[in-house]
């Protein structure tokens, strides 16, 4: 089963260069806990303005078990945590990265080709 995912979230301007500098170099332990968690294609985008846009699949059986997974590492929160700060969720309630409804907006997929 392949999902792709596509996510916005917005930048606060004053964490534009602390944004790409520490993804720029990715924590070795959040990287392996993103493909332990069958997410493949990650990327993400930002639109110079506040916007970041990340797409990736989804290739495992069970998202929730996957996501409980992510959610647990505590580097992965670490690294929530440290990311979140520089962010504003368009998310209305929004806590954070690992509490609430969600802290990146899942967007509508209306097209695909493959």
């Amino acid at each position: 089963m392949v999902r792709r995912i596509a996510q916005i979230v917005h930048l606060k301007p004053s964490s534009i260069e602390a944004y790409r500098r520490c993804h720029a170099a990715v924590w070795p332990e959040v990287l392996q806990q993103i493909q332990d968690c069958n997410i493949t294609d990650y990327s993400i985008f930002f639109d110079n303005d506040r916007t970041i846009f990340a797409t990736f699949k989804w290739v495992g059986n069970d998202w929730e078990s996957d996501m409980k997974r992510m959610s647990e590492n505590p580097k992965v929160r670490e690294w929530w945590a440290m990311t979140d700060g520089m962010q504003e969720s368009p998310i209305s309630g929004a806590l954070s990265s690992a509490e609430g409804p969600g802290w990146w907006k899942v967007l509508e997929e209306v097209f695909h080709m493959d």
